[in-house]
């Protein structure tokens, strides 16, 4: 399959990120949206008539999309965030049969932080604290950002150390010393706020900050776009942007 034959289902269409990637693909000539739906709409109805699924829509429909993708072997890219273990798990088998691009954050920028986030912490060292800080919008339903997330999971796994285990999310009252072990996650919520995220590595002495602030939607409109069309000739498996930009 060429990437000139994307036939492309856009789920989630009336959100900030599913409007994106209808007015982004519309500058592609390699992709053709021919159905969008969102909350009501019955996917089965259109999905037969496409071979490549992008969905911003919300967790709590993974589920039903998975099964109808695998039953028609559908490519899928899924942008949305939020997911449950129970969730991930459901991914996780539904790549066993058709490939999926499953990714926090689909900006080139921000996956190249993600790499970057990982190398500084292995070069720094324990003796250099970490704390990941995201900004978003005030509409945005879940904290930490799946990007805020996903830092923290590269940075622990850096240092052999768990997201579960060693991330803090904020701090009140008489919390006492920092663990050192400890990783950072604090979400700030304000305005309309595309999407911040800075790790900061603070040692006596000295502090590094990595930074990328996005000003646009469609720059994550774009990467899934990006994904979609690389995903085209992959077996089934389960893949994210670090795949896609060979950044392993």
């Amino acid at each position: 399959m060429n990437a000139s034959d994307i036939n492309l289902l856009v789920t989630g269409c009336l959100g900030r990120m599913g409007k994106a990637v209808i007015d982004c693909s519309a500058n592609d000539e390699a992709i053709k949206v021919v159905h969008q739906i969102d909350a009501g709409d019955s996917l089965l109805a259109v999905l037969p008539q496409c071979n490549t699924v992008i969905d911003f829509s919300f967790h709590a429909f993974t589920a039903e999309l998975l099964r109808g993708c695998v039953d028609l072997e559908k490519h899928v890219v899924i942008g949305t965030t939020g997911h449950s273990d129970e969730e991930v798990k459901l991914i996780e088998e539904a790549s066993k049969k058709i490939p999926i691009v499953f990714a926090p954050n689909y900006s080139v920028g921000v996956n190249l932080l993600f790499w970057m986030s990982g190398k500084a912490s292995q070069i720094l060292g324990e003796n250099f604290d970490i704390e990941v800080t995201e900004m978003h919008h005030r509409l945005k339903k879940d904290a930490p950002s799946g990007t805020a997330k996903r830092l923290a999971e590269i940075l622990a796994e850096s240092r052999g150390l768990t997201y579960n285990e060693h991330a803090q999310h904020g701090r009140e009252g008489i919390v006492g010393e920092r663990k050192p072990k400890e990783i950072g996650v604090h979400a700030l919520r304000g305005g309309d706020v595309v999407g911040d995220h800075t790790v900061t590595y603070a040692a006596i002495g000295e502090r590094v900050e990595l930074t990328h602030k996005a000003s646009s939607r469609d720059t994550f409109a774009n990467g899934s776009i990006r994904a979609a069309k690389w995903l085209q000739d992959k077996p089934a498996g389960l893949y994210d942007m670090q795949d896609v930009l060979e950044l392993k």
